[in-house]
């Protein structure tokens, strides 16, 4: 499979589904780089000062001091040198609450919501 992304950022508290995630990621060439960060607050902070620049992300629910929906507010709120439009957000939960899905689909910046754990499959449908 051709590379489908320049640069993917993985934000997941858990050490062991970021290692089976990247690992899937490498495994299918999805991006050139690949970044994992275990809090979402980490993450804000390298997209408000421009050390990360993601085309794709693979965003946690249930994380501690922030999940992923607070992630979606304070990512609502940075200014940023490239459109948000460009940016694919993926919810990557093993959350089955009705009701994560339901605000994962109403939210502009979610592009899909996905199960853990994330498959060949999955990506190759990812990159169509």
């Amino acid at each position: 499979m051709a590379i489908c992304f320049k640069t993917c950022l993985l934000i997941d508290d858990n050490y062991i589904d970021n290692f089976v995630t990247r690992k899937i990621l490498e495994g299918g060439n999805f991006a050139e780089q690949i970044i994992v960060v275990r809090s979402a607050t980490e993450a804000i902070t390298s997209l408000k000062n421009g050390t990360v620049k993601p085309d794709v992300i693979f965003l946690d629910v249930r994380m501690p001091l922030m999940s992923g929906f607070e992630f979606l507010e304070e990512y609502d709120k940075i200014e940023m040198d490239m459109d948000k439009k460009d940016i694919k957000i993926f919810m990557l939960s093993s959350s089955l609450d009705p009701l994560d899905m339901r605000k994962s689909s109403d939210n502009k910046y979610i592009t899909q919501f996905i199960h853990k754990p994330l498959t060949q499959k999955a990506l190759e449908e990812l990159c169509q």
